[in-house]
């Protein structure tokens, strides 16, 4: 389990409290890497900076870890407040021994975020109850206008090296981070000559059509001042059954079962200048996922006492619907760095970036796809149609640190500008027709920090300013939103943003910090703007509606998200332990409800406010064995209807529970591991979601309306096993083994009633995979 590092909510500058554990037994010594990575520079120290079981893991030597990310150049860790979780290869490689899910190892390494989808789909996966901006390299995934939750499959993970997870609002990388960053790092080389690694994993249910197998290839090298990392791979994926032996759903939003996934990502650098001070930097990724269209939904039900005495989630059966395409995700980025340390006595650096990224998503026949004027393609004689959405951005970031400022010593000064375009739209792609205009938000953004060590305390702040424009087309919506000319426009936004914290590092091993920090996001302008209709029946144009433009909605708000948060760590000579509370508000947030006319998820703007604490702890028993832990409880709360354009009434008070769709219910993590010799280790890990009642009602005065909502989610516990055995010069075996017990459950976020929204979870599933490298 990767131990949090507590670092800065700050909007700037984003770093730790402590050094985490696990992050020191793996993190190499590279502080020049331009990509947002994490550098660990060994040294002898008992600091809060140190780990103290780095002499019984991987490394011998106490580290002193730094954190660029959110920061653009490197910081101790134990010089900035807040939270970060930091999960280091060799969690990412025991994940990896049990399935090939991108986020099952956050779902397990880190508390605050909410259990993995399984599927090519993220729906339900949030940190801390919000969302958060995912990045590659500090390239951003997916797109603020349109959010299609799938920007969390984009690469494969046998190329990343770390994952950087900042915990709460942040504006340091741009716009999206509401509830925090997740920055996947790809691999670096650290020693100097060429090295190849050959994956191969095979996979199985041991039903029918369950097996899968993945082929990889990287490919490092370094020499003197130049370096190059390549890898290929290509993972079969056969179909999942839950632990009754019964096919899993076909995602509607997309699914990793019976699917292709292609990966080529190639990095090459080189230092110059005096020292090698100077560093270019280019990377090119692209990943291809897409389904192989041999299966088709067969909807479940829930249990009604009447319609459905015996309820069962949705399963697939062989098929495929006539005209329909195949679902895929199609990534491809371009990413330019240079860096240079000495450039008017400071350290100068820009990063330049350019992605493409294309959703399509499986066939749909329901009532917001049909159109009477349309030859239904289906053999219900309704329209299947399918959903495709097109971003890509082009992107600027720059930076620029000087340390003992005004010459000051411990002062230091972190500057620097952001520029990005961000364009996106979506369409039905079978039938051509426009569901989100085009869109694009062009925004600049100039920030500054400071930060001042005094002894044992380290305070900062700074601001950055967001400055943003929205542009849309002129459009018109669907029949089943009845054919409404809507005016495009431009809408402006702007927002200064605001950080400020200050950590105490008070005794050997104790510290504690305090912080409150803002993020700024778009509310993911493409459903209100899909979404307009017209007051009178469908089909005719509105006539007689007034005219409407983008200007008019007030929908498309910003979101600012603000963060108070304080924790208190603790480091003993073998043992480590976390804590954090934090209180995250937003006066016009964000939060999902279900439409009663489509059934399918609607953005609902009001107030929101969501509190939590985390806890982490590790456990160095002895040499061989170690226990780690985590806890999170996250309660969220928003108003019933949100405030009325026309004025006439104000949002609601914060009455009304945030459910699954939002916040994930009480989670509880252990992890055992027992390293019985120096080629060998077995690991048996557990993750525990609680079961949770919520409810909350209201009464507008206004019109003296009644409102209530009742959500009950049941829990469940599962349990992992992984073991790993190295042969030398004949590579290593791996078996993992997923949801050891073979647990029939169904996902928490699948448990709130909505559009075909009833998908178990994936039974015992077997990996064996052999790695050799050479």
């Amino acid at each position: 389990m990767a131990t949090p590092v507590h670092a800065g909510r700050a909007c700037f500058v984003i770093a730790a409290a402590v050094a985490a554990p696990s992050l020191a037994q793996q993190a190499p010594a590279a502080p020049e890497q331009p990509d947002g990575a994490i550098s660990a520079e060994a040294q002898s120290s008992s600091s809060t900076g140190s780990s103290p079981d780095a002499k019984k893991d991987e490394t011998q030597e106490l580290e002193t870890i730094t954190v660029t990310t959110g920061t653009r150049s490197a910081k101790a860790v134990d010089k900035i407040p807040g939270a970060i979780n930091i999960v280091t290869p060799e969690e990412i490689k025991r994940t990896l021994t049990l399935t090939d899910d991108a986020t099952a190892v956050l779902a397990r390494t880190v508390p605050g975020y909410a259990e993995s989808s399984q599927a090519m789909s993220n729906t339900g996966e949030n940190l801390r109850g919000r969302i958060a901006l995912r990045l590659f390299d500090g390239v951003p995934q997916g797109s603020p206008l349109r959010d299609g939750t799938r920007n969390a499959t984009f690469t494969d993970m046998g190329i990343v090296g770390r994952i950087e997870v900042i915990n709460g609002p942040s504006a340091s990388e741009g716009v999206g981070a509401a509830g925090g960053i997740i920055n996947y790092l790809s691999a670096t080389p650290t020693e100097e000559g060429s090295q190849v690694r050959l994956i191969t994993r095979y996979s199985s249910q041991f039903e029918d059509d369950s097996s899968g197998w993945k082929v990889g290839v990287n490919f490092m090298h370094k020499e003197d001042n130049y370096d190059f990392v390549g890898g290929v791979s290509r993972i079969d994926r056969g179909m999942g059954y839950d632990a009754d032996g019964v096919r899993l759903g076909m995602n509607t939003s997309g699914s990793t079962n019976d699917s292709v996934a292609k990966n080529i990502f190639l990095k090459g650098g080189f230092n110059f200048g005096e020292g090698g001070e100077k560093r270019l930097q280019a990377s090119y990724s692209h990943f291809e996922i897409n389904g192989n269209g041999d299966y088709i939904q067969v909807d479940g039900c829930r249990y009604h006492v009447t319609d459905c005495p015996n309820p069962r989630p949705n399963t697939s059966e062989r098929g495929h619907i006539f005209g329909t395409k195949a679902e895929f995700n199609d990534f491809q980025q371009f990413n330019l760095q240079y860096s240079d340390a000495n450039l008017f006595g400071g350290t100068f650096t820009a990063n330049a970036y350019w992605a493409d990224q294309a959703m399509r998503y499986p066939p749909e026949n329901g009532d917001d796809r049909q159109d009477p004027q349309i030859t239904p393609n289906g053999p219900d004689g309704r329209i299947w149609d399918q959903s495709e959405i097109n971003s890509d951005k082009l992107g600027l970031r720059t930076g620029w640190t000087k340390a003992d400022i005004f010459n000051i010593s411990g002062l230091e000064l972190r500057t620097g500008i952001d520029w990005v375009r961000d364009k996106a739209d979506q369409r039905l792609a079978l039938t051509q027709r426009l569901w989100v205009p085009p869109m694009e938000y062009t925004s600049v953004a100039p920030y500054a920090q400071l930060s001042y060590d005094i002894g044992p305390l380290t305070f900062s702040g700074g601001v950055r300013r967001e400055d943003g424009k929205l542009n849309v087309d002129d459009y018109t919506t669907t029949w089943f939103r009845g054919r409404r000319n809507v005016n495009g426009g431009e809408l402006e936004y702007g927002e200064t943003l605001k950080n400020i914290g200050g950590i105490w590092r008070f005794a050997p091993g104790w510290s504690a910090f305090a912080s409150y920090g803002e993020g700024f996001g778009l509310p993911n302008v493409g459903i209100p703007l899909r979404n307009l209709s017209c007051p009178v029946s469908p089909g005719n144009g509105c006539p007689d509606a007034p005219p409407i433009g983008v200007g008019d909605l007030f929908d498309l708000q910003p979101v600012v998200v603000d963060n108070r948060e304080f924790g208190v760590n603790w480091q003993g000579e073998t043992t480590y332990l976390a804590i954090s509370r934090y209180d995250s508000r937003s006066q016009f947030g964000t939060s999902f409800a279900i439409d009663p006319a489509t059934n399918d998820y609607t953005l609902f703007r009001a107030p929101t406010r969501i509190k939590g604490w985390e806890l982490s702890a590790d456990w160095n028993i002895n040499d061989a064995w170690k226990l780690s832990g985590l806890y999170s409880h996250i309660r969220g709360k928003t108003a019933f209807w949100s405030a009325d354009p026309a004025g006439r009434f104000g949002a609601g008070e914060l009455n009304k529970p945030m459910g699954a769709l939002d916040i994930n219910p009480d989670k509880i993590g252990v992890t055992l591991r027992w390293k019985y010799s120096d080629a060998g280790e077995i690991s048996l890990g557990s993750t525990t979601l609680l079961s949770r009642d919520l409810s909350g009602r209201d009464v507008r005065a206004y019109d003296g309306a009644t409102y209530s909502y009742v959500e009950h989610t049941d829990g469940y516990t599962l349990v992992d096993l992984t073991t790993r055995y190295d042969f030398g010069p004949y590579g290593r075996l791996s078996l993992g083994i997923e949801n050891l017990t073979n647990k029939q459950y169904i996902l928490s976020w699948s448990q709130v009633p909505g559009f075909r929204n009833y998908w178990a979870g994936r039974g015992r599933l077997f990996s064996l995979t052999h790695e050799l490298t050479w």
